[in-house]
């Protein structure tokens, strides 16, 4: 049996994952809600997301896009959240945990539940009584802008169930997609959140007026700090180097897609924050994932000094070219 899956979110990500399987399955079987009921009327009639990779066609039946978040969910197996971290618990508000029971809940998700502090994995179980084994997490490396041009992407499938990992990677295999599946459930998420962060310090540093040599060095001993973390947390045998922790980390440091990156490079060139969230219009998860891994960090006590360089220039308000200037001189 097919299983119908509901997206929950309307931007880039949301959108690229939508034509992934739209290649795979039936419209009829996909359900998508979103807020913005402009946009919603749009798709229905010109078949392309207004706002967000408009070049991609989508070709849903009449009422399986809504702004009807229970209606969406309920008609769903599958439910995949992606909406910013920070706005989750405002797009869950109506829905409750009856509303869940049953559904298999994938994050689409690199950030960190402000307030609660908490990936989110941690915050389904807790809030809404998901089952560990009825949660995944999609993680890179992949900008939803190359899924638009149908180039070749890798994404890692990741749950403490692998079947059921093995049974969704499968609904998002295509041509241009291809999927590995892992059982770190804990770290490939909390990996996910790190390289947003990291990402904005090479965005930063970019600013500041740093090469590519130091460039180099930084996302090196990211990499490292990234390894520190997730063994704090979750002391499991993992491989740094697959493409779902070191990958995604080089791609979104790196690529002139991140949105994180060039949030780093506007506040590197003198940006307030409030200045470049506004001229960016989109959100950069790194700038709330800094804040938030600031105060988790201090119960693990990880040495982690370029996320503590990142979360002094956004919310300490130190120099970026200062700060920077000293971070120098404790990588190698």
């Amino acid at each position: 049996m097919v299983p119908k899956i509901a997206m929950i979110g309307g931007g880039s990500w949301a959108t690229a994952i939508i034509k992934m399987l739209s290649d795979n399955l039936t419209e009829k079987t996909l359900y998508w809600w979103m807020r913005n009921t402009t946009a919603i009327d749009h798709i229905e009639a010109y078949h392309h997301n207004p706002n967000y990779l408009s070049a991609v066609e989508i070709h849903l039946p009449s009422g399986h896009i809504s702004a009807d978040i229970k209606m969406i969910i309920q008609a769903a197996d599958y439910i995949i959240l992606n909406v910013p971290a920070a706005f989750l618990k405002e797009t869950l508000k109506d829905v409750t945990a009856a509303d869940l029971q049953g559904k298999k809940i994938v994050s689409a998700i690199k950030g960190i539940v402000p307030d609660e502090n908490q990936i989110i994995g941690e915050f389904m179980q807790e809030k809404y009584q998901i089952p560990v084994k009825d949660i995944l997490v999609i993680s890179g490396p992949c900008h939803a802008e190359e899924v638009a041009l149908e180039k070749l992407s890798y994404l890692t499938i990741a749950g403490v169930d692998t079947e059921n990992a093995h049974n969704f990677a499968g609904l998002l295999n295509t041509r241009y997609i291809k999927t590995n599946i892992s059982d770190d459930i804990f770290g490939t998420e909390y990996a996910a959140v790190l390289k947003n962060i990291y990402a904005v310090a090479s965005g930063i540093c970019h600013g500041v007026g740093y090469g590519d040599n130091f460039q180099a060095v930084l996302i090196s001993n990211a990499i490292r700090e990234i390894n520190q973390f997730v063994n704090a947390v979750h002391p499991i045998s993992r491989d740094i180097m697959e493409s779902a922790y070191l990958g995604d980390l080089l791609v979104t440091a790196y690529s002139q897609f991140s949105r994180n990156r060039t949030f780093g490079n506007m506040i590197g060139k003198g940006y307030t924050v409030k200045s470049a969230q506004l001229e960016m219009n989109m959100i950069a998860e790194g700038y709330y994932a800094a804040s938030c891994m600031h105060v988790i960090n201090k119960k693990y006590k990880v040495h982690m000094p370029i996320s503590r360089a990142v979360y002094a220039v956004l919310y300490e308000k130190h120099s970026p070219q200062i700060e920077m200037r000293l971070l120098t001189e404790q990588l190698n």
